[in-house]
């Protein structure tokens, strides 16, 4: 793994959030989708964030964008961006920010893209929307981010429908989408699920070269470890709705605090051991009915007496103010396995 450098520390973040938790009203009670989540984004820093299904990753991007259902969903907290708290702020002006300031590329492009509307129009729909611009120039600059992206023959291109194109095309043209305006940050939910592994490197190539070159900062919600170790400078591991580690992604794969990151790693084949078992997480990502304590604490080896109490996000560093934080009492106590040596 090429070592990363993270950006320079800035006074202040580019994303802040605190104390995130979200919760939907479901005909058996409401159920807490995340509590107590915190983390800070700076200018061009590149976080990843993993987890297994159902850990809250999604949940926490979208309602970054104030995108999840008003009616069933209430969202406590704040999102601080850029001096103002997108959980209060107005539709009129969290229409601003969408596309422009904050992109997001989805993970179902085809639930995304919308049937009856060209992909160049779609593409084009966010500069028309933020930018005074010529349907012309819209077209060329939609043209110009399909061959960015790596869509053979754009120009041809511009001008089919969503079901003219394969699945991985129409993730390419989610990507384009998200990054025609330049946005200062990229939310990324799976960007390269449907694409193959030459043409992931590609996408991974270019959202590392946005982030570089305009300052843009990225956070990929994915469940491939070896693309954050690749791609992020930071990786925010989820469990159960909460963030449960927080460190720069060298530290996290060569060392790892919490006994759920050291699990995840080392069951990923292509970062285990080669001729060993292949180690596995026992049950599930728990839902309606959370363990008191530890969320992790049924699934965890290292479960001991103590376990039970609630546990806070620790700053976890060989110094104050670092930035590592860990969420288990214990891990001082237990030396736990990473993939990097």
């Amino acid at each position: 793994m090429d070592a990363m450098t993270a950006p320079a520390p800035s006074d202040t973040p580019l994303l802040s959030i605190r104390g995130l938790g979200i919760r939907f009203r479901t005909a058996q009670g409401d159920w807490q989708a995340t509590r107590d989540v915190s983390f800070d984004i700076a200018r061009g820093e590149r976080l990843g964030i993993v987890g297994e299904s159902g850990c809250g990753k999604t949940i926490t991007g979208l309602s970054m964008l104030r995108l999840l259902p008003p009616r069933v969903a209430t969202v406590e907290g704040t999102i601080g961006f850029e001096g103002k708290n997108l959980v209060d702020c107005a539709a009129r002006d969290m229409r601003r920010v969408r596309g422009r300031r904050i992109g997001m590329i989805f993970q179902e492009p085809m639930s995304a893209l919308d049937p009856v509307f060209t992909v160049g129009d779609q593409i084009a729909e966010s500069l028309r929307v933020h930018q005074t611009i010529s349907k012309a120039d819209a077209r060329a600059r939609a043209i110009e981010m399909l061959k960015r992206v790596g869509i053979a023959s754009p120009e041809r291109r511009v001008d089919d429908f969503p079901h003219q194109l394969s699945g991985g095309m129409r993730q390419r043209v989610m990507i384009a989408a998200a990054l025609i305006c330049q946005p200062q940050l990229l939310i990324a939910d799976e960007p390269t699920t449907a694409l193959d592994v030459t043409v992931q490197a590609q996408i991974l190539d270019l959202l590392r070269e946005l982030s570089a070159s305009s300052d843009t900062a990225l956070m990929l919600i994915t469940h491939d470890i070896g693309v954050v170790a690749e791609s992020c400078t930071r990786m925010l591991t989820m469990y159960a709705g909460e963030v449960i580690e927080d460190a720069p992604v060298d530290d996290a794969l060569r060392r790892p605090l919490h006994p759920y990151t050291s699990g995840l790693l080392r069951s990923l084949p292509h970062l285990s051991e080669r001729r060993s078992k292949l180690p596995s997480i026992p049950g599930r990502v728990p839902t309606l009915n959370m363990p008191t304590g530890c969320r992790f604490q049924p699934r965890c080896s290292h479960a001991t007496q103590g376990c039970e109490r609630p546990q806070a996000l620790l700053d976890a560093g060989d110094r104050p103010g670092s930035g590592r934080r860990v969420r288990c009492w214990r891990f001082r106590d237990i030396d736990l396995p990473g993939v990097v040596h």
